[in-house]
């Protein structure tokens, strides 16, 4: 009776349906909307109407003889835009249907000026996280910091907010990529240290050294292996951590000795960390990680240069002279990188400061590398190469920071 009183008033009807197979047959038929008649409003019902409203939203007009207010009001919380109790009249349908409609299209505008004001409250807050992060980075003012962001969002034709949410997203990336650096340098500094305890000078300083940088391996694993995706990275990370207990292992030993074996255990680190790096590095929407990828990478070449003169003095042929060969390989790798650094157009002029002290730590620590077979030429390497890491940290943590990092 209702699908022919509908035809009568000039609706088209497309189907009949109940409750069970109510959200299908609507998604499938996609009509204008719903005309109901319900004489008792069940549970199924209810719940139908929910998950229309939630997957595909129409308006829905109900015809009921069930005048308990609850169910009435939760028909209407459910997804119900007009309800008529026990007064059905086939004169009536278009001006209830037109009322039921409206109401609809009253609640989709509320609800659209409701998501549009969150959304705006959402990009206030990205702002100020990004106005704070440009702050500290650069030590601007605020309204500095704002005026860069309106200055990129301009440039690249995008909302503030979305700009805002790739700086916040920058600076993820960054910490990321140079958390995963700093474990390809303590897998070099780790040998290093291990192989000055072996020389019996400084013996206390060179260990306090070693437990320092075990522990910073550990820290740097539990806030990658909160913060990165386990879908995406988390066989990536598993190596680095299976690698690392090895090593650590190894490390523990108090009779480790085996200065070849613990060296090879090192190297494996080395490369399940620059792995994971390198994808890092690929995975972040910008182009700028590279610049810090390779700066960060200096931190370990310093560090593996250190390691190989210093094992090249204490091993026997032909592991020592092979050490020496790597070592040069590896000076040319960090000068090689350490010029391209220094061609970039930087805007910061605490990165040009950082590039130059590190070239002047860089010499020295070579200086001492040349008379590593020499107890002073072992010390001088052990004081440089820290002295080196330090600035190279400084260096690394001022390109993350950086205002071309983070504006991309």
């Amino acid at each position: 009776m209702l699908q022919s009183d509908l035809e009568a008033a000039g609706f088209h009807v497309l189907g009949a349906t109940d409750c069970h197979m109510l959200v299908r047959e609507v998604v499938r038929r996609a009509p204008d909307g719903v005309v109901a008649w319900v004489s008792h409003l069940d549970e199924a019902w209810l719940q139908a109407i929910e998950r229309l409203r939630d997957v595909e939203p129409c308006p829905v007009l109900l015809y009921t003889a069930d005048a308990e207010v609850e169910r009435l009001a939760r028909a209407l919380q459910a997804g119900v835009h007009g309800c008529v109790v026990q007064a059905y009249a086939p004169q009536r349908l278009r001006t209830e249907w037109a009322l039921a409609r409206l109401r609809f299209e009253r609640e989709r505008a509320l609800r659209e000026e409701l998501e549009a004001v969150r959304q705006r409250f959402e990009e206030r807050k990205l702002v100020d996280r990004a106005k704070g992060l440009l702050m500290r980075a650069t030590q601007m003012s605020e309204e500095e910091a704002f005026r860069a962001l309106r200055r990129a969002s301009m440039q690249a034709n995008r909302r503030v907010g979305l700009v805002a949410r790739e700086v916040i997203d920058a600076a993820r990336h960054g910490e990321a990529v140079n958390r995963c650096g700093q474990l390809r340098m303590l897998s070099q500094r780790l040998v290093k240290l291990h192989a000055l305890c072996m020389c019996g000078e400084d013996v206390e300083e060179h260990r306090r050294g070693l437990h320092r940088s075990m522990q910073r391996v550990d820290d740097n694993l539990a806030v990658l292996q909160r913060h990165l995706s386990a879908a995406s990275f988390g066989d990536l990370l598993g190596g680095v951590q299976s690698a690392w207990a090895v090593l650590k292992a190894a490390l523990g030993d108090g009779a480790a000795q085996d200065l070849g074996a613990v060296d090879a255990q090192a190297e494996r680190l080395l490369e399940q960390a620059e792995r994971l790096t390198t994808i890092l590095e690929q995975a972040s929407p910008g182009s700028t990680l590279r610049i810090l990828n390779m700066a960060g990478r200096q931190r370990m070449l310093s560090q593996r240069l250190a390691k190989q003169v210093l094992l090249a003095s204490m091993m026997p042929a032909p592991s020592g002279p092979q050490m020496l060969v790597q070592a040069q390989a590896t000076r040319q790798l960090f000068e090689d990188a350490h010029d391209q650094l220094s061609a970039l157009p930087l805007s910061d002029p605490s990165l040009r400061e950082s590039l130059q002290a590190s070239a002047r730590a860089w010499a020295a620590l070579l200086d001492g590398a040349s008379r590593a077979h020499e107890v002073d030429g072992r010390r001088t390497v052990a004081q440089v190469s820290e002295t080196l890491l330090l600035e190279l940290d400084r260096l690394t943590e001022r390109f993350e920071l950086s205002l071309e990092q983070l504006l991309g």
